[in-house]
């Protein structure tokens, strides 16, 4: 992934030089159609009766509880409960100007398209006084809205949806960000720590949930906020574009082993927002830290994960089928395998980011020692470290709902020792 020290293909940019990205010859636009959800709307290879169910399954007259811990009535009433308003405002179909110009579309903003509940902002620019001035102001607005890292980056045409995924016509519809947008604002979003310690569970569902309700709240917010000054701006989630490239440029982490962006505060466990804008801002240069170098010697995401969808192999050009995007040479999970998983369990799993070692609290100094650590040449030590000291087995839901009875179950449990890797 150094794409310093390859030769540069016809769709090679400097940029690359600094994130490490390799863009091959064969590189080719991602029809947004072929994410593996949006498959599981309309390709017989993916969709099914149980794939139908996973999804409706969000919400409570349909969710399916069990006595199996994590899948009780409870923990399916959380989760679908930390989803809803997201889904609310995913599903609005009557807001903004858009729908006054396209008012029997079908959308789903923040997922197929972009946000579109904004009122009319401002009548020209605010006259900043250079682009350090708005991105101070930027930042200001974007800690209050509760966004946990932010970057920006020039915009790329490359990480563009070639096409949008729509239920209507022949399943596409033209890209809607205006390509003469110069800038992305790429956000962070948290997640619990402690909810996804239960994954795989229906609870651990909730910290997703959660996850991608703050962070939606928070980028339409910001984006109003650049609305209000004057400037055009579009608050995307998982549509319009492919967020971890665009997160690397904007110097908000690497890409590790499971195909997650992983980020000096939060390790991979955030989730990811993006705000097209042609307000004036200064750019932040790509960041590396050793994740690439810490991931050629740990592969205990791949290890952890159930259906082996995780490649154990040096990153590659390899793609399993037409949800991986061609002609970037990278760590390759199989969206098959995964998703076939996920609706298994009839929830979401990320059992990748509870075994990563980079999921920590770096907030607290013992983690940061421990980043030193994984950033210096001492990579194995880190690892070492990890598995001495961090408890990466499944939390059990009931010790979630009530901490006292770990602390009772476990005294009257024999002692479990820890293998020796």
């Amino acid at each position: 992934m150094h794409a310093a020290s390859k030769p540069q293909s016809r769709h090679s940019k400097p940029i690359d030089d600094l994130t490490g990205v390799e863009v091959n010859d064969d590189f080719d636009r991602f029809e947004q159609k072929f994410d593996i959800y949006c498959r599981a709307m309309w390709d017989p290879q993916i969709k099914s009766d149980k794939t139908d169910k996973f999804f409706e399954g969000y919400y409570m007259p349909f969710a399916k509880a069990r006595k199996t811990d994590g899948f009780s009535l409870k923990d399916y009433a959380f989760r679908n409960a930390a989803w809803h308003v997201n889904n609310v405002i995913r599903d609005v179909e009557k807001a903004g100007e858009f729908r006054k110009e396209k008012p029997n579309e079908i959308r789903k903003e923040g997922f197929w398209d972009y946000y579109t509940s904004h009122d009319e902002g401002w009548h020209e620019p605010y006259p900043y006084e250079n682009a350090a001035e708005a991105t101070r102001d930027l930042r200001k607005v974007a800690g209050f809205c509760g966004i946990g890292d932010l970057g920006v980056c020039e915009y790329d045409e490359r990480w563009m949806y070639k096409s949008l995924f729509s239920m209507q016509g022949n399943g596409q519809k033209p890209q809607e960000i205006p390509e003469d947008i110069p800038n992305v604002i790429v956000t962070l979003e948290p997640m619990d720590r402690e909810l996804i310690k239960t994954v795989p569970s229906a609870l651990s569902g909730a910290a997703t949930g959660l996850g991608y309700t703050f962070d939606g709240v928070a980028i339409i917010t910001l984006a109003q906020y650049i609305r209000n000054m004057g400037y055009r701006a579009y608050a995307t989630l998982n549509d319009s574009a492919l967020c971890i490239p665009l997160a690397l440029q904007a110097g908000l982490g690497e890409v590790g082993r499971h195909g997650l962006l992983i980020n000096e505060k939060y390790g991979p466990r955030f989730r990811i927002g993006k705000i097209f804008t042609d307000m004036p801002l200064e750019i932040n240069q790509p960041k590396k830290f050793g994740v690439e170098e810490f991931c050629n010697t740990c592969d205990r995401c791949a290890k952890a994960c159930p259906p082996k969808a995780i490649p154990f192999d040096a990153p590659s050009l390899h793609v399993h089928s037409e949800s991986n995007i061609k002609g970037v040479t990278k760590w390759t999970p199989s969206a098959e395998k995964c998703f076939k998983f996920w609706a298994n369990q009839n929830t979401d799993c990320i059992i990748c980011i509870r075994s990563c070692p980079y999921n920590r609290d770096f907030s607290k100094n013992i983690h940061k020692l421990w980043l030193k650590i994984a950033k210096s040449p001492f990579k194995k030590l880190a690892l070492k470290l990890d598995d001495w000291f961090v408890d990466r087995r499944r939390l059990k839901t009931s010790w979630w709902w009530r901490p006292e009875l770990k602390k009772t179950e476990q005294a009257d449990s024999p002692k479990r020792v820890k293998k020796k890797k």
